[in-house]
């Protein structure tokens, strides 16, 4: 896939060329699979995370530490990754890291405290900064260039799939057995994604090994670094209060434990609708998708903590911001995508290491704001970031919508010339 450099955000791909054949559509719903695996292993403690804070006698700012620390170390690994894997074939490295997310879900479901859980919560930010940074390249080596955009929805259907299912019912088989089960079932569920990987995903080899400066070239695009900011500001957003819903929605909106669980499960399939719906969305106008999500982020987190005494009024806004997020993960990834066409895993690195680093940075926050403060207060503080990522987003667009003029206007006068 080859664009050009310059473009705005809304360039899209182009060229038919030869269809996807159902064996790389296999491969591609193989990671989609693994994506799902890791996703319900990230976010499996924001469902379980009063079970835990009650079980290990912590606050519940200190078990949102579950969420911080993988981000944390996936935020170096993503890029220590590609520098580490050099030439080894990048099916290889997938499987591995995978594996070590296995261990990491054992180790959860048999932590006897809350210091060995941070320890199998690390490994698996090892796990996920690599897995993240690769499939997410893969994707334009496992199809047709015309079916890129196609085949990183379907990956990241999985993470959306994650919170339809993975979530509520890590919540679920909390409330009718132990956290520690919820951990044991996604340990099942890691062993069969190995085995998806292993019988479905060709061999991809590496002709070429990443060099630190092939990392940080990118980095010197303004139209990058503006990219980067808007990323980890919307994401950052997002799991500054996402991470705290269970004791808020609890706490603060009466529901019962049940309810939450049919709740987190309703945001999940808006979620997974919402993946779909802006797939195509995409293709049309990226800039646009974009704002929408961001807009639909701020508005779902200032009306939050207005709705707490309406439970009606809690679970609608709580499904928009489904809506929200169902949208975010692809119209970023779709943007960075094009923002660096020619070094995709580099891109992807990038990409990947300033998510975790803002979901890190968002939950430690949100949960000192948590403990300090209050649940209602997070939200508030998730929609001064959402709001400072629209803005930025309105910097990126200007910026480019003044580039393209300035380009026609050369051209123009070359004409005249």
């Amino acid at each position: 896939m080859q664009l050009d450099n310059t473009a705005s955000v809304d360039s899209t791909p182009s060229g038919a060329g030869q269809p996807t054949s159902t064996r790389e559509w296999l491969s591609v719903l193989a990671v989609a699979v693994s994506a799902f695996a890791f996703v319900t292993t990230e976010f499996l403690p924001v469902g379980l995370l009063p079970h835990i804070a009650a079980d290990f006698h912590v606050t519940a700012g200190a078990a949102g530490l579950m969420v911080t620390i993988p981000g944390i170390i996936a935020a170096f690994a993503a890029p220590g990754m590609v520098l580490a894997a050099g030439r080894m074939n990048r099916r290889h490295v997938v499987l591995l890291l995978t594996a070590c997310l296995l261990i990491s879900n054992i180790i959860g479901a048999l932590a006897p405290n809350l210091t060995v859980m941070l320890l199998g919560r690390a490994l698996l930010g090892a796990a996920l900064g690599g897995f993240w940074t690769l499939a997410t390249a893969a994707a334009t080596r496992l199809v047709q260039p015309k079916d890129v955009a196609k085949a990183m929805a379907l990956i990241l259907t999985g993470v959306t799939c994650a919170t339809v299912i993975g979530v509520p019912i890590g919540t679920y088989i909390a409330g009718i057995a132990s956290w520690r089960a919820a951990f044991a079932v996604t340990g099942v569920l890691v062993a069969l994604a190995l085995l998806a990987q292993f019988w479905l995903v060709p061999s991809l080899p590496s002709h070429t090994a990443m060099r630190w400066q092939d990392l940080v070239r990118p980095l010197r695009d303004t139209k990058v670094r503006l990219a980067l900011l808007v990323v980890a500001l919307l994401f950052g957003a997002h799991f500054c209060a996402y991470t705290y819903i269970t004791p808020f929605l609890l706490g603060h909106a009466g529901f019962a434990m049940s309810n939450v669980t049919w709740l987190l499960l309703g945001f999940g399939i808006v979620g997974f609708l919402s993946n779909l719906g802006f797939s195509k969305a995409v293709e049309r106008n990226l800039t646009r998708s974009i704002m929408v999500v961001g807009v639909m982020l701020l508005c779902a987190q200032v009306a939050l903590p207005l709705m707490a005494h309406m439970q009606a009024g809690v679970a609608a806004t709580l499904m928009l911001w489904g809506i929200a997020f169902g949208g975010i993960p692809l119209c970023c990834s779709v943007w960075m995508q094009r923002t660096t066409p020619d070094n995709a895993e580099a891109g992807s690195a990038l990409f990947i290491c300033i998510v975790q680093v803002a979901i890190a940075v968002g939950s430690s926050v949100g949960g000192l704001v948590v403990d300090h403060i209050g649940s209602p207060d997070v939200f508030r503080l998730g929609a001064i970031i959402a709001l400072a990522g629209l803005v930025m987003l309105a910097r990126t667009t200007t910026r480019a919508r003044a580039a393209r003029v300035l380009r026609r206007n050369r051209g123009t006068a070359a004409e005249v010339l």
